[in-house]
């Protein structure tokens, strides 16, 4: 990884949501709704996107 995107890592963003050793819930947008299917029936729920503590986008805004 090139260090300008190491200082711009999920585990450094102000809305990354650490959920366990490394990844987390990305909280910058509303959860998104995830449709799958259990036993022939279709079920919906919402949730925010996992992402690695070393991921990163252009949304990125540094934690105080």
């Amino acid at each position: 990884m090139k260090t300008k995107t190491a200082n711009r890592a999920c585990a450094a963003c102000a809305f990354w949501n650490n959920l366990e050793e490394d990844a987390g819930e990305c909280r910058r947008h509303a959860p998104q709704t995830v449709a799958f299917e259990v036993d022939e029936e279709v079920k919906f729920e919402s949730m925010f996107p996992v992402t690695a503590g070393d991921d990163w986008c252009g949304d990125f805004e540094k934690k105080d």
